[in-house]
């Protein structure tokens, strides 16, 4: 079997429609989703209708901040985040729809697990919140408490950093591995990296496929300047949201 492992899409339509035709090209059997399909970006319903018909949905931190007050969020990102509920508020006028896309963000779990795999948006700790950045291979503390959460694998989006934690305590990147790892009995945390907001200095949208015995990440480029240009339109979505996707930061 084949899965496609998908994070932090962000509103990002081109993105992540050049994500979908990149999985319909690979077999895949079934498409997991690790959260914040919304935020940031220009398209939260258009994204939104797309993923509601996935195997798998977990909540993430954006996903949450549009139902509730969101806490810790920068101006930019709260900002953001209050033009987002408008459009999901009064998008197409149809009472229905509205409340079917309310009612699948309310829904959607904070972790979902299946024999030793555990898939989350933040991390084993803290499903929706925590970020677990490369850096933090050098806190012991941190990993190993992570890792005791851990059965096998775990897999995760969030911090929008593809790669691989070791439980003996290395990061490697996707080239790291040249875009493969295969899978063995030794606990491993993945980030699966983000479709809509790459922040590892590579602008392609980023996305895993899962079998049986691997993991391959896969790098996705899509007309990005299509995506800035609807941000610039919008008042309340700042620039730099647009800006940053040209560098992959």
């Amino acid at each position: 079997m084949k899965r496609a492992l998908i994070s932090d899409i962000h509103s990002n339509f081109e993105a992540f429609t050049a994500v979908m035709e990149d999985v319909r090209a690979h077999d895949i059997s079934e498409i997991f989703s690790l959260g914040d399909t919304i935020g940031y970006g220009p398209n939260p319903c258009e994204c939104l209708d797309q993923v509601m018909r996935f195997k798998v949905s977990i909540l993430g931190n954006h996903d949450q901040a549009a139902m509730f007050d969101p806490d810790g969020f920068n101006p930019v990102a709260l900002r953001a985040i209050y033009w987002t509920r408008e459009q999901l508020d009064r998008a197409t006028g149809n009472p229905a729809l509205i409340n079917k896309r309310w009612d699948f963000l309310g829904e959607l779990p904070r972790m979902y697990q299946e024999g030793p795999m555990l898939f989350v948006h933040g991390s084993p700790r803290d499903p929706t919140n925590e970020y677990v950045f490369p850096e933090h291979v050098y806190d012991e503390r941190k990993m190993q408490n992570l890792f005791r959460r851990v059965e096998q694998y775990c897999f995760q989006g969030h911090t929008h950093i593809p790669g691989v934690f070791t439980e003996d305590g290395e990061f490697l990147t996707p080239e790291d591995c040249d875009y493969h790892y295969t899978l063995t009995r030794k606990k491993i945390m993945v980030n699966v990296g983000s479709v809509g907001q790459p922040r590892d200095s590579d602008p392609r949208a980023c996305y895993v496929i899962l079998t049986d015995n691997e993991l391959i990440f896969r790098r996705v480029e899509y007309p990005v300047e299509t995506t800035i240009k609807k941000i610039y339109a919008e008042a309340d979505l700042n620039d730099m949201l647009g800006d940053r996707l040209r560098e992959g930061r």
